[in-house]
Order: structure tokens, then sequence, then C-alpha cells
């Protein structure tokens, strides 16, 4: 069921609970951002929210601190960066609860923006502790959560709070939202699913679930090696998750019975070792060295791929061909990326990895949707309620 957004609720003279996912990659030296686009996701909400003279709290992660405080993971860097973009100041916040807070809150007039610090610095968050989450919604009147790259995620600050507050999405959530929804239940088809990344585990629940939806499977990165041992081909020494194996044969055996084409790598790119340098070689699937390791598609799977997504309307992707984080390994990834973006059709990005190359390589507006959250996406498309979506108000 859709749920209520911004939009539907009076936020004038209110205090507004933002929970923002502005966990940004900092530099760790310097503390400058070196990419802000989950920041600029969320303007249409925030400047909503000031344009209707609501007083604004912000809230977000930052890093892994484990619960304690770390300097360089502070909410400062942030809060001046949304300054900048907003065009208006933004004050921060020493802690993210208790009467220092609470009083601070009490100053904001309308169209205020308080960004409060990182939540992470209490262990409270992570364990959905109700009274840490009790000490949020102190903070406010209503609650708005606009950050789908945490919603699979039950914390204080994407669950808890809504047990106390009116809870409703930003706009991004909206937008994420909407395009998953249509994704599942009603795209423009033929409907396409590449799956990449290292491990069958992480993916298995995704491509289970969209057997059923899709009129087209294709699987590259390492986790196509379990796919190819399944079938009886060598692989050398790339990672294989044996305990997978089973599974695997009988993802395979049901997109026979389904009658869905399922394509893996027909050549592969080989190293001896994995690391930056190492010399490759192309070689076909049927014939992967014993002592090597596969460590990107190859040159014809990249035309094979492509021939076959050409045909289609609607194509998501999640998971690079490769690995990517070598240059050397990352050509199949990039040049997957490079063919979605001059496709006429739906072409969605699963957050994660594939967003961040797709960002890299400023693709992103040649593309239908990125999303903002590879976890939340996956288990979105696993065909899971994502926590921090359930709690929030239906729109009847």
């Amino acid at each position: 069921m859709p749920k209520k957004t911004v939009e539907d609720i009076e936020v004038k003279d209110k205090k507004v609970l933002l929970r923002v996912d502005f966990n940004v990659p900092l530099n760790i030296n310097t503390g400058a951002i070196s990419d802000d686009s989950r920041i600029r996701a969320s303007l249409p909400t925030i400047k909503y929210l000031v344009d209707h003279k609501a007083k604004v709290i912000l809230c977000s992660h930052l890093g892994r601190p484990g619960g304690k405080v770390i300097e360089n993971l502070r909410m400062a860097p942030i809060a001046q960066r949304l300054s900048q973009l907003m065009g208006l100041p933004v004050s921060t916040a020493a802690d993210c609860i208790g009467r220092k807070v609470e009083s601070k809150v009490r100053t904001l007039k309308e169209g205020d923006i308080l960004v409060l610090e990182n939540l992470r610095f209490h262990p409270e968050e992570e364990a959905d502790d109700t009274n840490f989450a009790r000490k949020l919604a102190r903070l406010a009147d209503i609650y708005v959560n606009d950050a789908f790259g945490t919603a699979h995620r039950a914390h204080a600050s994407t669950v808890g709070v809504a047990k106390y507050l009116p809870a409703v999405a930003g706009f991004l959530m909206k937008k994420e939202l909407e395009v998953m929804e249509k994704l599942l239940h009603n795209p423009e088809r033929p409907l396409a699913c590449l799956i990449g990344g290292a491990k069958v585990s992480d993916k298995i629940e995704l491509l289970q679930n969209m057997l059923r939806k899709v009129d087209m499977l294709l699987v590259g990165g390492g986790m196509a090696a379990t796919f190819l041992k399944t079938q009886g081909y060598e692989v050398g020494h790339s990672l294989i998750e044996d305990d997978k194996l089973g599974l695997a044969k009988k993802l395979l055996q049901e997109t026979k019975e389904w009658g869905v084409p399922f394509l893996l790598p027909i050549d592969a790119v080989v190293v001896e070792e994995i690391r930056a340098g190492a010399p490759t070689r192309v070689v076909p699937t049927t014939n992967i060295p014993s002592g090597s390791h596969i460590v990107d598609i190859g040159p014809q799977s990249i035309e094979l791929f492509c021939s076959e997504l050409r045909k289609c309307r609607t194509i998501t992707w999640n998971g690079p061909m490769g690995i990517y984080e070598i240059p050397q390994f990352a050509q199949g990834t990039r040049s997957i990326a490079s063919f979605l973006s001059t496709l006429n059709a739906t072409t969605i990005i699963g957050g994660g990895s594939s967003a961040e190359v797709v960002q890299e390589m400023g693709l992103t507006d040649k593309l239908t949707h990125v999303s903002t959250g590879g976890g939340a996406s996956l288990r979105f498309l696993e065909g899971v309620t994502l926590p921090g979506v359930k709690v929030l108000l239906d729109k009847k």
C-alpha cells in the first residue's frame, strides 16, 4: 500500500525529525566530502519543509563509529556542505539526544535547519533501543523518513521513533518506493535482471524472487563461477561457495522450468594472481585454466549481454561484472554501464557498487533511476518488506 508523504501532513510551525542518509565518503585527514550525491538527493524534502515553515531537525549516521565518539566522523562537515547547497544557515548540535539538544531545538524558528550529531555515536541506535528512540522522538512533533538507504535496518532512528510520532515518507523515499514497486509489479516488458557481485549467497534470494517476474536473467561477476562449476566447468582458483552449489543448481533447473533465459559469461578475463598489473588472458568459460582466477567478463560476454539487453524495455542491474576496484579488471562493468546509458529503455541501477560506478563515470543523468540504497534495494527486490517502510503511515 502507498505510504503517506510529507505532503499529506501539516508541517507549518512543527518540529520535524527528518531521517536522512548523509553517510557520505569523507577524507579522514581533511574532512572533505568526495561525493555529496546523498546530500543532494534529500534536498527536495528539506527545501519543502523549509518553504512550508517547518522547524527541520536532521538526523543521520556517518561511518561505523561502533557506538563511540570518533572526531573525524562528526556531522559538522556535512552541515557545512548542506548550508552551501541550500544557501541557508545550518546549525549543528553537540549530540543527538539529551537536555542540551532539547534546549537547542526549543530555540528553532520556522524554516530553521538543525543537524544532530552522528546517531551511531550511541550504541543504542543500531540496537533499536526503546529509550533512545523515545529521546529522539521527544525532539519533534512529526517524523519523516527520507533515508531509503537505511530502510532495511531496524534501528532506533528508522523504526523506533515511529512508535512515538506520526511517521511519513520524504520525497526521496517516495521516489525509491515507486520505482521499485513498478519494477516488481508493473514493468514495461521485456524485463531483464542483470546480477553481478562476488557471492551467490548475497544475491540468491534476489535471483529466486526475480526469476518469477523477469523475461531474462543474466549473471556476471565472481558469482558466475559458482554457476559455471555447477555445470561441471573448471573455474580454477575463483571464489566458489561450495555450500551454495546445490542452490545454484536448483536455480538453474527452475529457470528451465519457468522458461526464463539464463545467461552466463561465455568468456572471462583470468589472472594467476589477483593484483594490479597482473598479466591477463581472455579465455572461454569452458576452458578456464586450473591455476587461474576469474576477474572480469570477457569481450564476447560483453557483446552477448549487450545484444540481449538491447531487446528489453526494462533493465535492472545490481552488482559489478568483475573486480572493478582494480581498474584493469573493470572493463566489463564499465562497458555495461556505458551501454545501459545509451538505451531508450527504463534502466534501474540497484545502488551499492553499481551506483558507484555510474556516478564515477558521470552517467547518472543518462539512466532512469540510480538507487541511493544498495542493501535496501536488494532486500526490496528480494520481496522483503523493509522495516523502515513498514512503520510509515499508509495512504488510504
